[in-house]
């Protein structure tokens, strides 16, 4: 846990446009998932979650592929595997509870070579050690009755993995806050944090707010907000962008489920690979390039503040020059359609170039420590009456539900 000294504003006045109990910085789906559980705990509770933007779930959770992932990748015993096997459950529960559009269609993680064998199997114990459910390990033969046109000599079958669109999703944890009387104030970007006995006064660009304890999801500005309250620097937020592309219509049949790669376990994403939508697309990627600002979804979104803070910041500065030659060939795969395609085609040889039409971005907020390490773990920094979430690492709406348990569990606890 990390500490972090508050901005004391005791004897200032202020013009303030909302009191109440609970003030929740961000509007993304783990914000709008903590806003809800403090609800559902404390429905007597004054609310209000406010966000930067206009609407709700306007970054990751709007920009992402939408897959319920079932909890294969990560380390047994972990918080993570916990929470996304017992968050895959949850999901798909409130999902049907909610009549929210939502698909059980499966992946396959498709082993190409030999050598990617030992690090399959690896991945079947994984999944098996964490309780993912009806695993197992197909051949070439099987592997082409689920997906015909895919290629490989081996496969991980997942039949519990799913998609959904996670801004429904949002839209629905936002409608559970709003029936139990809480607030959702758009438009409210957070500037500072003036801490008093009272509770907390937050500047925001909607006004002045005052909550007795404050939460923040933050999310690709999470650091910058809990720097406002004196918390360290790192783990700072490194912004990654993935691009996809979308398969024409006409050759939807290509795909039926979601098909992966085996991943590089030296990164920590999951490479190129092929999404079914719940609107019946079919997403391609995203690949992993560096973005030039936090919400640079284009190649040409520039931030000079942005890019300061990366070039200023040595943990980004000893990342770079251990992992240049693997920026170096995602970027170039980023600007050039063939190798796009040639990444694709290891898996489905019939794609081709006419096939990929320009698609959607997302941007990852990745944190960083300042020794160049990629942060995998939930990173929080407490000061008087406020928590921030400075990490909610992917598989973050998966387990939505459950991290927000966890995080609900440990405001409580500042109060003990």
């Amino acid at each position: 846990m990390q500490l972090g000294r508050g901005n004391q504003a005791s004897d200032r006045t202020f013009d303030i446009a909302w009191s109440g109990d609970v003030a929740v910085v961000g509007a993304g789906i783990v914000g709008l998932a903590v806003a809800r559980e403090i609800l559902r705990r404390r429905p007597e509770l004054k609310l209000a979650v406010l966000d930067k933007e206009a609407d709700i779930a306007q970054h990751q959770t709007g920009h992402n592929s939408g897959v319920i992932h079932s909890g294969i990748y990560y380390k047994p015993g972990s918080f993570k595997a916990k929470a996304c096997v017992a968050g895959a459950a949850r999901m798909y529960r409130f999902c049907e509870e909610r009549e929210i559009p939502h698909q059980r269609c499966g992946k396959v993680i498709i082993a190409t070579e030999e050598d990617e064998l030992p690090r399959l199997y690896d991945l079947f114990e994984r999944g098996q050690a964490n309780g993912c459910p009806d695993l197992r390990v197909i051949d070439a033969g099987e592997l082409k009755e689920l997906e015909p046109h895919a290629a490989g000599i081996k496969a991980l079958l997942s039949p519990n993995t799913g998609i959904v669109d996670y801004r429904s999703v949002a839209r629905a944890y936002a409608e559970d806050i709003l029936k139990s009387s809480g607030e959702i104030r758009p438009g409210h970007e957070v500037r500072a944090l003036h801490q008093r006995q009272d509770g907390t006064v937050l500047e925001t660009t909607g006004g002045y707010i005052q909550a007795k304890r404050v939460v923040t999801c933050g999310g690709l500005w999470a650091d910058r907000v809990a720097r406002l309250t004196g918390a360290p620097a790192e783990p700072r937020i490194v912004p990654f962008r993935g691009d996809y592309y979308v398969l024409r219509h006409d050759r939807r049949h290509l795909v039926r489920s979601n098909i992966y790669p085996v991943p590089d376990p030296q990164f920590p994403f999951l490479g190129v690979h092929l999404t079914p939508r719940i609107n019946g697309d079919i997403w391609l990627g995203p690949n992993a390039v560096l973005a030039f600002a936090r919400d640079g979804y284009r190649f040409r979104d520039i931030s000079a503040r942005d890019l300061r803070d990366m070039a200023m910041f040595g943990g980004f500065r000893r990342f770079a020059r251990t992992n240049w030659r693997t920026g170096a060939e995602e970027m170039f795969r980023d600007l050039s359609r063939k190798r796009f395609l040639t990444s694709l085609q290891r898996y489905v040889p019939e794609l081709r170039s006419d096939d990929l039409v320009p698609g959607p971005s997302g941007v990852r907020a990745q944190a960083m420590s300042d020794d160049g390490q990629l942060v995998d773990d939930f990173v929080f920094s407490e000061a008087s009456g406020i928590l921030h979430v400075r990490n909610a690492p992917s598989p973050a709406a998966t387990s939505s539900l459950v991290i927000a348990e966890m995080v609900v569990d440990r405001f409580e606890q500042m109060d003990a």
